[in-house]
């Protein structure tokens, strides 16, 4: 079933193609420059976008209402935009309403606007819904799409017409029970993506319990009130069908309340390995044998608990190399006084909490952290983190005046030297404003070259961030396809080379943040313009191909194939079209 990767094979130079001259980048002088300062502009309702989540809740305090709904990006129609997937719960069966929760799929009108086409891609489906995957399981071109759920999840299929069908009875991943998080990886290297689906507690309407925090009233119990529940392991046997494979992997685990999942190759052997962060139980460090199975190694590299030994209540989590260090740290989001966590990897196998020495711990104590990841906002080379936050208590500020259930989302600049600034007051209003924050996501949606966001907020609406001026700064953007690896290219590690030697490396990745997915292309930030003049890109594919570009020229959108070097050129658009000034296609 596995390939042997080659850890010593020699890097094949490619070429970098000859796309279309119409396709390369103009002169630099011709590309005009935003100015002014960065600033995160909620553009929801310009793009056409209402999508209200719904929780269900009707004063029963059942504990998934606490949840929210994750989001996930995705270029559906392969036409080079991100869309936009939002996940929905619904009513609880004893408190229906007269109408519908659905999900919603949103189509990137290529103008700043979308169109809300869920009916006709045929996603009109009630469920409690959680979170999402992105991914191509069967390798024919299109993006192919998981939703995580209290009940039994769903395996939409692609139809490569703007449609997708249900195909979980014959795929054989419904993974009953209450799922959160789930990410599609290569695990085995077979050119196939696999599915690992979170899972938190064992918990139903039968099974609620009755918990208070002013010993008059019900409040939302803790997830120490509940057993935990196993996350599972679908291996992808390349017919359409996945075989449950969590025990023999090495990953039954009915004590975990997992939430969050990350990807990442920590000791760099070639094969991706898991990060799960748990609620109130021990985080995991899945190592990756090599032969199908995993070991928990959380405990002895430092990752399970707090500095102090403590258990905390890991929610979303994302993996990346923040100091070109060529490993990759993590980011933890926790509870109130708990403080984001932030492990550095340092590059023996072991981590350290930095969460302290950098200055997380200390701007995060009061904030709920459900969603986070790393991100370049501001181009200039470095990962910055990026958090949504939120309580689960409504009521929380009658037991403790000094918090808030509606919290601003968090963004901490990287500085370099692995320490961070919280700049969250200085990008503009709406990312100041208090929402009850769950799943948050980041793609480019409107091919500029910055990162924009998407955050969903518990039992409320919505919010499309995007991101102004920060294309300021130079940048790189790389769509990758795999031929032998698996075509998303989920697991190819990327490095970027400039010509003043500084060193970028990211790795194409599902999953991360909490129950939702960023876009697969990565984005290469190089700082000022004119201070980079090309790069040298560096691919090492899944399954173990090395291909070398070099005189990469910045302010690009290349799509690189496996073997084939650039198949298609792009230059960034630095001033996007605005909203609606061109009509949407039609569909």
């Amino acid at each position: 079933m596995q390939e042997k990767v080659s850890s010593n094979a020699q890097p094949v130079e490619v070429p970098a193609a000859n796309p279309p001259a119409e396709n390369l980048p103009p002169a630099e002088a011709a590309k005009p420059r935003p100015s002014g300062p960065i600033e995160f502009v909620d553009v929801t309702a310009q793009a056409g976008i209402h999508f209200k989540h719904n929780s269900g809740a009707f004063g029963k305090k059942y504990l998934p209402e606490t949840m929210g709904s994750g989001v996930c990006f995705i270029d559906y129609d392969n036409d080079g935009w991100q869309d936009i997937f939002f996940v929905n719960s619904m009513d609880w069966p004893e408190h229906k309403g007269a109408a519908k929760s659905f999900p919603a799929l949103y189509h990137n009108n290529h103008d700043g606007t979308f169109t809300d086409v869920t009916r006709q891609a045929g996603l009109a489906m009630e469920t409690y819904g959680l979170g999402c995957a992105v991914g191509d399981y069967d390798n024919d071109g299109y993006e192919d799409l998981y939703l995580t759920t209290v009940g039994s999840n769903h395996l939409f299929h692609n139809q490569g017409n703007g449609t997708f069908k249900d195909v979980t009875a014959k795929a054989g991943v419904a993974s009953p029970g209450f799922s959160a998080s789930a990410v599609w990886f290569d695990y085995d290297n077979d050119g196939k993506l696999d599915l690992f689906v979170t899972h938190y507690i064992d918990w139903s309407i039968e099974k609620d319990q009755y918990c208070t925090l002013d010993n008059k009233n019900k409040s939302y119990c803790t997830p120490q009130t509940y057993k935990g529940e196993s996350s599972r392991l679908y291996h992808n046997k390349g017919n359409g069908v996945f075989e449950d494979v969590t025990k023999q992997a090495g990953l039954l685990d009915p004590k975990s309340k997992a939430l969050g999942v990350a990807l990442l190759d920590y000791d760099n052997d070639g094969w991706l390995d898991l990060f799960v962060s748990n609620d109130t139980e021990p985080n995991k460090l899945y190592h990756n044998n090599h032969d199908g199975t995993f070991t928990d190694v959380g405990v002895n590299v430092g990752v399970a608990f707090s500095e102090d030994g403590r258990v905390r209540a890991g929610m979303g989590v994302d993996a990346a190399d923040i100091d070109g260090s060529g490993f990759p740290s993590l980011v933890i989001g926790n509870f109130t006084n708990e403080s984001t966590s932030l492990y550095h990897n340092d590059s023996s196998g072991l981590f350290t909490d930095e969460s302290l020495r950098s200055g997380i711990a200390q701007v995060t104590t009061q904030s709920l952290t459900f969603g986070c990841f790393f991100m370049d906002y501001d181009l200039d080379g470095l990962l910055d983190i990026v958090a949504a936050n939120g309580h689960v208590s409504d009521d929380i500020a009658v037991v403790q005046p000094t918090l808030r259930y509606a919290q601003s989302a968090g963004i901490y600049r990287n500085v370099g030297n692995r320490k961070f600034e919280n700049v969250s007051d200085k990008l503009g209003r709406s990312l100041q404003k208090p929402v009850v924050a769950r799943g948050i996501a980041y793609a480019d949606f409107d091919n500029d070259g910055d990162l924009d966001l998407v955050i969903t907020a518990n039992n409320g609406p919505a919010r499309l961030l995007r991101n102004d001026n920060a294309n300021q700064n130079d940048v790189l953007r790389l769509k990758l396809i795999g031929t032998r690896s698996n075509r998303d290219a989920i697991g190819a590690k990327v490095t970027v080379t400039t010509n003043s030697g500084a060193v970028l490396s990211r790795m194409v990745k599902g999953g991360s943040s909490y129950l939702s997915q960023s876009e697969l292309p990565l984005t290469f930030g190089l700082g000022k313009p004119g201070s980079v003049k090309s790069v040298r890109v560096q691919i090492v594919w899944p399954r173990g191909r090395k291909d070398s570009l070099a005189d990469v020229q910045p302010n690009q959108s290349l799509t690189i194939q496996e073997g084939k070097g650039i198949v298609a050129a792009t230059p960034i658009q630095f001033v996007p079209t605005p909203i609606g000034s061109v009509p949407p296609p039609q569909r």
